[in-house]
């Protein structure tokens, strides 16, 4: 399978980098193709211009795409799985990546309007799995609220809601504090949800 992961945090040596190269390990020994867009080492330009958003709001499909959005489509299309692995921020995903989605996944591309104003899906990803180191545990995030909610914006309406086949989530939470066995134990994971994918 030929996987895309998406990877989302300035400093590449974090705790999310090696959770980044545990999960291409376990993909590699399972035998995937594996390509890398680091937004922050591609400097990946977040924010939408005005041109971006008039061809959006106005659903004109004449005007052109920026070449960096087409490369990014381009990996995507290539792609039989899409990953993300990012920190939890402020209980969503860090703002270069909510870019990236606002500025990738475009009308007439991951999704269109038929002539009654339905919406139909056009990306074309058998699954997809989100990765997420947060420094608040599991329980915690889940008692709050923020797990349910960080899963409806990711999967239900990001992934599965502009065609992804399936998609789940893994926080990998609890990291407050520099616990060296819950590292450890994440890493594990990690590895192993690569060599499952």
């Amino acid at each position: 399978m030929k996987v895309y992961v998406v990877f989302c945090h300035p400093n590449r040596s974090s705790f999310t980098g090696q959770v980044l190269d545990a999960f291409h390990h376990g993909l590699r020994d399972a035998g995937h193709c594996v390509e890398i867009g680091d937004l922050y080492e591609m400097d990946f330009k977040s924010d939408m211009d005005i041109t971006q958003f008039v061809r959006e709001t106005t659903m004109n499909l004449n005007t052109p795409q920026p070449d960096d959005i087409l490369v990014e489509q381009h990996k995507i299309d290539s792609a039989d799985g899409l990953v993300f692995i990012y920190p939890v921020w402020w209980s969503d995903c860090p703002a270069k990546l909510k870019g990236w989605f606002d500025r990738v996944f475009t009308y007439g591309y991951a999704y269109f309007y038929d002539d009654r104003d339905n919406r139909g899906t056009k990306i074309d990803i058998k699954k997809a799995l989100v990765l997420c180191p947060a420094g608040h545990t599991n329980e915690h995030l889940e008692e709050i609220g923020i797990t349910e909610s960080m899963r409806h914006v990711m999967l239900d309406d990001r992934l599965i809601g502009v065609g992804v086949g399936e998609a789940r989530m893994e926080i990998l939470g609890g990291l407050m504090g520099g616990n060296d066995n819950i590292r450890r134990v994440h890493l594990e994971k990690a590895y192993r949800l690569g060599i499952e994918f």
